[in-house]
């Protein structure tokens, strides 16, 4: 186990303190939390690179929300749902 000392301003640990923030398991998941979601930013980036190296295509936002409507029909249809 580590320990960290960090300098913050009074009212940020005030409202903290005040939400539970402060704890050992409170802390962990908070750092937890944005390391998840750091890695999938960085997914992301990485596969948005991979995709402009390949030369694909942009799509325009008319064509992805028309890829997302039917890939929800679809995801309907093999539920059961009409």
């Amino acid at each position: 186990m580590t320990t960290i000392q960090i300098e913050l301003p009074d009212a940020t640990v005030q409202a903290a303190r005040e939400a539970g923030l402060l704890t050992t398991p409170a802390l962990e998941r908070l750092l937890n939390e944005a390391i998840r979601r750091q890695q999938a930013a960085d997914a992301l980036l990485g596969l948005a690179d991979r995709v402009a190296a390949a030369g694909v295509p942009s799509m325009s936002m008319e064509e992805i929300n028309e890829e997302v409507k039917a890939a929800r029909a679809e995801r309907r249809q093999r539920a059961g749902g009409h």
